[in-house]
């Protein structure tokens, strides 16, 4: 009794020019690597859309904060020069005008530092987004240059099996 093994060959095209392998070498490597490509973007879309809303709160919390704290000294600041400037009989008729445009100078003033703080707090939150931006971008590179490298890996042992079934 005999028998038999029969050996399966897999057919292979081996471009005849470099840069023919380098092409074909190239569109094995993106086809393996468009899942990870996908995955990569749908884990990026996803940690933007975490980083917003943690900021959302914060960013409204800041405004209260500051409705909270700035608006009733101001406030209480202008009532006072008010209540100084009031057209009870005075001694004095310069005395009325100096209140006004010192309560002037002052609303001016705290028109200033509000402006300036919302200017001051704006860019604290931009950096704030562009770190988390950048920490989204560093890791999806990162993902990246892993799935190459691994890729690259799979890719040099497949040729490798390859020259040694032939």
């Amino acid at each position: 009794m005999s028998l038999t093994l029969r050996r399966r060959r897999v057919v292979m095209e081996v471009p005849a020019t470099w840069m023919g392998r380098v092409k074909a070498q190239a569109v094995r490597t993106g086809r393996r690597m468009a899942p990870m490509a996908d995955q990569a973007r749908t884990a990026t879309a996803h940690r933007i859309e975490d980083a917003r809303y943690w900021a959302a709160p914060r960013l409204e919390s800041a405004a209260h904060g500051f409705e909270d704290q700035v608006a009733p000294k101001v406030s209480s600041m202008l009532t006072t020069a008010a209540r100084k400037i009031d057209p009870t009989p005075s001694r004095s008729r310069q005395w009325p005008a100096f209140i006004l445009v010192t309560g002037l100078a002052v609303g001016a003033i705290g028109y200033l530092f509000y402006r300036r703080n919302a200017q001051q707090w704006t860019e604290h939150m931009k950096d704030s987004a562009s770190d988390a931006s950048r920490w989204v971008n560093e890791k999806a590179e990162r993902t990246a240059e892993a799935s190459d490298q691994m890729a690259a890996d799979a890719s040099s042992k497949a040729d490798e099996t390859s020259r040694k079934m032939s």
